[in-house]
């Protein structure tokens, strides 16, 4: 009988030869990937050697994730493998990406604790397009420096500022850009981000203001470390020189609000976030730095009795 001959295999027999259930061949051979080579008088197929390499072939394209119709254009000569990978590829990287996304979301939510609506919330933030998050910033960048009489050249750079995520994220970036997100969206932070912008955005023809310094020049928080480092306490003489050190003759009342406006608005929450988003993580958190100052400052004769600290917001 043909299905005894010895150079041809029937599919029980391929079966055991590859080490793949009969079940599995047969789906393969019928979607065309792994043909008969001929029929045995029963009817029953019949395979060769060239079909046990053939299966090798078209497990291997299954198990880099190709489906049976590319491996069949593959296998027919339609197109080549090295043309089905590339298009896989992108594929791949497709869904690394959305897994990432998926994976920084549930980190958030673990973190947090958060309820189903947030969950949501997060979810849709966090798979906004580029175009959708562009628009969610320039809303933003429109009401906190929108109008603002200032230097054409930092108005440029204004106008300019963006935050992007790049195309492959790590999870901590997809994970502070839900966090700014949230934040940049909240209408309480504008407004105290817009106070704290009038406050210290330099206007033309004019001098800059007195506080500015703290948040543009950062040698000033750099200076407070050390301080900070050495244990002076923000209430006593050396904290005061330091503060003559930084600050000379200008008005501390006017410092102090503007430190005080900045420190209340987020300024800092917001610069950290920003730059996590940039994948800048390397930015010091300078919080407690701005803290220990707006002390040294209530501190002082000049500033304590005049300029009580600002209401507390939200």
């Amino acid at each position: 009988m043909e299905d005894e001959r010895p150079d041809v295999l029937t599919i029980g027999q391929l079966a055991h030869r590859t080490g793949l259930p009969v079940r599995t061949l047969r789906f393969w051979s019928d979607e065309g990937a792994v043909p008969p080579v001929a029929r045995s008088a029963s009817g029953y197929r019949l395979y060769d050697a060239e079909s046990v390499a053939r299966v090798e072939l078209v497990r291997t394209l299954r198990e880099l994730g190709l489906g049976l119709d590319d491996v069949c254009r593959v296998l027919s000569g339609r197109t080549t493998v090295a043309e089905v990978a590339d298009a896989h590829v992108a594929a791949l990287d497709a869904q690394i990406r959305s897994l990432k996304v998926s994976r920084a979301v549930l980190s958030t939510v673990s973190k947090r604790g958060s309820t189903a609506e947030e969950t949501a919330l997060m979810n849709r933030l966090a798979r906004l397009s580029a175009a959708e998050r562009k628009q969610i910033i320039d809303e933003f960048k429109e009401e906190v420096f929108g109008g603002l009489d200032v230097d054409p050249r930092l108005r440029d750079r204004m106008r300019t500022f963006s935050v992007e995520l790049p195309d492959d994220p790590a999870p901590e970036q997809v994970d502070a850009w839900i966090e700014l997100a949230e934040l940049v969206r909240d209408p309480g932070f504008r407004a105290r981000l817009r106070t704290w912008m009038e406050l210290n955005t330099p206007v033309p023809g004019q001098g800059r203001p007195p506080g500015a310094s703290i948040w543009w020049a950062r040698q000033v928080v750099q200076t407070v470390a050390e301080v900070r480092k050495r244990g002076v306490a923000p209430e006593g003489p050396a904290a005061a020189e330091v503060l003559s050190e930084l600050f000379g003759d200008a008005d501390r009342a006017a410092v102090l609000r503007s430190l005080e406006a900045g420190i209340e608005a987020g300024a800092e929450r917001y610069r950290r976030l920003v730059a996590r988003v940039r994948g800048q993580d390397s930015s010091p958190d300078v919080t407690e730095e701005l803290e220990w100052l707006a002390r040294a400052l209530r501190a002082t004769d000049q500033a304590s009795p005049a300029v009580p600290p600002l209401p507390r917001m939200g």
